[in-house]
């Protein structure tokens, strides 16, 4: 097994647009939340969503932006991003080995929304010729390979919420394993149209609008918590062989360990303490350490009744005692549920927590749920918790968990 380094980040992201922006975002407890002020928000019972104040025509020419869903575009800005911050520009040999690993859950929503209201809306049955690239699942990671020519294995995986938590574990598994030296991963969502925002709602597992402050709606693991809020955006990382990296003198911001990937059978949509205490314990002995040697946790911490305290329970199966000394941020309070993306910008978050020694806040946990009773680190963050080896966790419909075992660089 070889060790992993991440040398690149890359955010398209409801806190910023650069590490350092979205680490002094969340750091300060500034949330993305807000209410949603369109046509379309009058057809939604509670308008909430964590936006990416993002334009493609400032990143795309005008021909090619045509061919993009936002998802994508998303996607190709985060990669090339994370690749200048890898001070990376592979060589054509490199390029053949080089790979794209990317989740996503929802794939060209505004696309397939958008030619969905063309053919039942009206009467008009001019589809666009290029709604079938522009929306299907794989083309951010399609568009990423393109444009840098990296010609190694080129996937995508949509296992809901886990999706970009699963893309850096699978290629984790191909560098660690010797199969790859080089590889972008992460993930892209852009779920906030119409018909993906109605299809939430009637799921009934989005917040509702707090009275007093809508960027307060989302509360993970506390009483008064009624759901999620949903984001959008992306989150790409450079991954390669620690000894690559030594070699070129590229920065190092952490390194990814392992990882736990567990199918939880029980409920298409209702989370179980054992899929997700399993998914934890797989990620630990993937990275070859024990409970004592995590010093915090990045929870799933969707601010749904269900997952929470699901969440809650499998921590103190996996950790015992010690669960009650482990501080755990769930970060989604501030921005949103980034979906397929989620796991990615959480992992993010958490090397910066651990770069900057600071265990992030969980915001808006002002009314303590007997049943969470663990360590959110509520409301304020704390210098010097992070520590120097984290979980993150990601859970999902379908039952797909997966959850990543990150350290800091030396």
């Amino acid at each position: 097994m070889r060790r992993v380094a991440i040398t690149g980040i890359g955010l398209v992201s409801p806190l910023g647009h650069s590490a350092a922006q979205v680490f002094e975002a969340a750091c300060a407890g500034r949330s993305a939340i807000r209410r949603l002020d369109t046509a379309a928000s009058q057809r939604l019972l509670a308008p909430l969503v964590a936006p990416v104040d993002f334009d493609g025509s400032a990143h795309f020419d005008a021909a090619k932006l045509r061919l993009l869903d936002r998802v994508s575009q998303f996607a190709v800005v985060a990669a090339r991003r994370a690749l200048a911050d890898a001070a990376l520009c592979p060589s054509p040999t490199e390029c053949e080995a080089a790979g794209v690993f990317v989740g996503t859950g929802m794939g060209g929503s505004h696309t397939m929304d958008e030619g969905y209201q063309t053919l039942y809306g009206g009467p008009s049955d001019r589809i666009k010729p290029m709604m079938i690239l522009m929306g299907m699942h794989n083309a951010p990671a399609a568009w990423i390979g393109i444009e840098h020519g990296f010609r190694g294995p080129n996937l995508t995986y949509s296992t809901a919420c886990s999706s970009s938590s699963v893309a850096l574990g699978e290629a984790w598994l191909r560098l660690a394993h010797g199969g790859l030296d080089l590889a972008v991963a992460g993930g892209a969502e852009a779920p906030l149209s119409l018909g993906s925002m109605k299809a939430w709602e009637a799921l009934h597992t989005l917040a509702a609008i707090d009275p007093v402050d809508p960027a307060a709606s989302c509360k993970p693991f506390a009483k008064d918590r009624s759901g999620l809020v949903l984001g959008e955006g992306a989150a790409m990382l450079v991954l390669e062989t620690w000894e690559r990296a030594l070699a070129r003198g590229a920065p190092i911001h952490g390194e990814l360990i392992g990882y736990g990937l567990v199918t939880d059978t029980g409920h298409i949509a209702r989370p179980s303490v054992a899929g997700q205490a399993a998914a934890m314990r797989a990620a630990l002995k993937s990275a070859a350490i024990d409970v004592s040697m995590v010093d915090s946790i990045n929870a799933h911490g969707t601010g749904t009744q269900a997952n929470d305290g699901v969440e809650t329970a499998a921590i103190h199966e996996v950790f015992g005692k010690r669960a009650e000394r482990v501080p755990i941020s769930a970060t989604k309070a501030m921005h949103g549920h980034l979906l397929g993306a989620g796991g990615a910008l959480e992992c993010v978050l958490s090397l910066l927590a651990m770069q900057q020694a600071v265990a992030l806040p969980t915001l808006n946990l002002h009314l303590p749920d007997p049943s969470c009773d663990l360590d959110y680190v509520p409301n304020t963050a704390r210098p010097g918790a992070a520590g120097r080896t984290m979980l993150s966790n990601s859970f999902a419909f379908g039952g797909t968990n997966a959850v990543l075992a990150l350290r800091a660089a030396p």
